[in-house]
């Protein structure tokens, strides 16, 4: 299990990060595209946000003993494959994983519809994932 003050600091850099998301991310896609802070401040929070869950989850391995993935996308699936979290969730972490290493290492052009489709409807799976995680630790205390 992962140190209870780093679960609770990257869940509290996680919650922060989403919450900025939310505060900032206007109403329409059209909006989004045209406004450049918001793309920024939407994209550099949600690179936040993924790569404080992509820390977690090594994290738990690492300090489970498990296997360590050769990737960041694997990392959920080896969680799922340990029974911490659905498979389904860790599937769609992957593909914020895949998000985070285009932002990260700017592999191309953002596509802003799906920043804003990331950012308007799949901030529940990272709420999600450290729900579960907080809440794994704590039954084994």
């Amino acid at each position: 299990m992962v140190d209870s003050a780093l679960l609770a600091a990257k869940i509290a850099a996680v919650r922060d990060a989403t919450a900025r998301v939310r505060a900032v991310l206007p109403d329409s896609v059209e909006a989004f595209t045209a406004d450049r802070t918001a793309r920024e401040v939407v994209t550099l929070n949600l690179l936040v946000a993924i790569q404080a869950c992509l820390d977690l989850a090594s994290h738990w391995l690492a300090d489970a003993g498990w296997e360590m993935p050769g990737s960041y996308a694997d990392v959920f699936a080896a969680l799922a494959r340990h029974g911490v979290i659905p498979s389904e969730l860790a599937a769609r972490l992957a593909a914020a994983a895949a998000f985070r290493n285009l932002v990260a290492h700017q592999y191309g052009v953002l596509d802003w519809r799906r920043v804003y489709a990331l950012a308007s409807a799949d901030l529940g799976d990272l709420d999600t994932f450290c729900a579960t995680l907080a809440g794994r630790a704590r039954g084994s205390e």
